[in-house]
């Protein structure tokens, strides 16, 4: 028996490290992988999975191993480790080990030194030093930072969240991220008052100061070298100006002393773009197509730095061209079309694996 025993477990190890070995190989030794041809499979120990590494036959049930780790905690009750423990047994390169921020040792992370924005820090040395320099913190509050177990919400800007009555849902979560200039002030009912993080870049931020929260983590998501210039701006007060390289008009004062601003770690532009979406590579570079939206993003974050993840306000109906896109305002659901950056059909395909798994909860089933 326990011979049988030894070599089951071995057999499982060594199809653990075939699976790895194929998916690194393919993607990122050759760069041949088409990155939007994800229906290739390999077979590994009975399972099937796609040339990104997802698991192809994805349940809604709890793997056997995590329902017994998990069966003891009641609902609402936070549970270590799951959302990293689910997505790893449906994706198995995930490693959880991701800074939520850049630190003042930003440049040792391999992972992110040779791609220039979005998906990395090249050429930014300086500016980033210099911003670092004058924020000086890098985490979360202490008081986040010494939780055991960390819940969080990516409160997205849909329409599908009106009418919801989700606020004081959302603000019962451990940290509440929202994204670019969606407002709390008139929506708290259905998207609550609470705010950790507001994640955005220059064109995206909030304009009017009177708009901004009182307490909140001001964190830039750099999508290109600007993005940067445009930050430290902002931490020491300078004159911004209108016409270095923005599509559109920007915040030219953000309401929040150094130590409450934050640059998002550009690793989870790059991961949620070419490892889990499979957006097209285009050499490293932003192209057509190739740009996740911020909401996956804050969600690749958020499945590196807290325990459970939970979305609301997340899913385009494209089928409803007349629905409202955000919840605060009249834009058509049709204008997403227009977007040339991003992908939205294989986003949504990646979201609805992370739900269906189970690896994260969708209050407003949007997605």
């Amino acid at each position: 028996m326990g011979l049988l025993v030894f070599m089951r477990n071995l057999l499982l190890a060594l199809c653990l490290f075939l699976v790895l070995g194929f998916l690194y190989y393919s993607a990122w030794k050759l760069h041949l992988l088409r990155w939007e041809d994800t229906t290739a499979v390999l077979l590994c120990g009975g399972r099937k999975y796609d040339k990104l590494g997802f698991l192809l036959k994805l349940d809604s049930k709890l793997p056997p191993e995590l329902a017994s780790k998990y069966a003891n905690f009641s609902e609402g009750v936070c549970k270590p480790g799951y959302a990293s423990a689910l997505m790893t047994s449906i994706f198995p390169k995930f490693s959880k080990p991701a800074p939520m921020f850049l630190d003042d040792s930003f440049k040792k992370w391999a992972r992110i030194r040779d791609f220039v924005p979005p998906f990395g820090i090249k050429g930014q040395d300086n500016l980033i030093k210099a911003i670092l320099s004058a924020t000086k913190e890098y985490r979360l509050t202490p008081a986040l930072d010494s939780l055991s177990c960390r819940r969080c919400i990516i409160v997205g800007n849909g329409g599908v969240l009106a009418n919801k009555s989700l606020g004081l849902k959302i603000d019962d979560y451990d940290v509440v991220i929202r994204l670019n200039s969606a407002p709390v002030k008139g929506f708290e009912k259905d998207v609550g008052g609470k705010t950790t993080l507001r994640i955005t870049y220059p064109e995206g931020a909030i304009q009017k100061l009177e708009q901004y929260e009182k307490d909140s983590f001001f964190v830039l998501a750099g999508f290109k070298w600007q993005d940067f210039k445009w930050l430290k701006y902002i931490v020491y007060k300078e004159k911004v100006s209108a016409s270095d390289g923005f599509w559109k008009s920007v915040a030219t004062r953000v309401p929040r002393e150094p130590h409450e601003i934050r640059i998002l770690n550009p690793y989870f532009i790059q991961e949620a773009a070419f490892s889990f979406i499979g957006l097209p590579f285009n050499n490293g570079l932003m192209g057509r197509g190739n740009i996740p939206t911020l909401g996956s993003v804050a969600i690749t974050m958020a499945l590196h730095n807290c325990d459970e993840v939970a979305v609301a306000g997340f899913g385009y109906d494209m089928n409803s061209p007349n629905a409202p896109l955000h919840y605060y305002e009249s834009v058509r659901m049709s204008a997403i079309k227009e977007s040339w950056t991003h992908n939205i059909q294989r986003e949504t395909e990646f979201l609805r694996k992370l739900v269906k798994a189970r690896v994260i909860t969708d209050l407003t089933s949007g997605i």
